[in-house]
């Protein structure tokens, strides 16, 4: 039988509580989550690629069925290789899904043996993003009630 594996992309800068919510629920319905981290080319990376793998590892250390890896291929190239079958992408909104669901398409179109399964965040965590964590942040706000303390202590060595 096939070990079903299943690649959770992102830039994870910094990983969220939101994140680590669908990590766990998806360590649940697969033998294998691989958590993909790459440098998304529309935005300037906080922190460096190692940093990002290094403190999701120490987060996630405790959930034996999931890894953490880096790449810089097409994401369906490193799926394959990872001998993944999905990619699972995490939907806050709706305005989310038109930009997923055109990533969902190409990717498909590039990969046809690779499906795309959409999770939604716990009510709780719909609307993080890292992109809100770095700026609540950078303007003196609290974030513990976002992300983990290691990343909440990271964050403010940065400011």
């Amino acid at each position: 039988m096939t070990k079903k594996i299943a690649i959770y992309p992102g830039s994870f800068d910094p990983i969220t509580n939101g994140h680590i919510d669908l990590i766990k629920r998806a360590s649940r319905l697969f033998d294998e989550v691989i958590i993909g981290i790459t440098q998304n080319s529309k935005k300037t990376a906080f922190m460096s690629i190692d940093e990002r793998i290094s403190l999701s590892s120490e987060i996630l250390k405790e959930i034996d069925n999931v890894k953490v890896l880096s790449f810089g291929t097409l994401l369906v190239d490193f799926a394959q290789a990872q001998n993944a079958q999905v990619i699972l992408r995490g939907l806050r909104a709706v305005s989310d899904f038109e930009y997923e669901f055109q990533l969902s398409g190409m990717n498909k179109h590039l990969n046809a043996n690779i499906e795309t399964l959409f999770m939604t965040p716990a009510e709780q965590y719909a609307n993080i993003s890292s992109s809100l964590v770095r700026e609540i942040l950078s303007l003196g706000g609290d974030v513990s009630h976002f992300v983990p303390k290691a990343v909440e202590t990271l964050l403010k060595t940065r400011l």
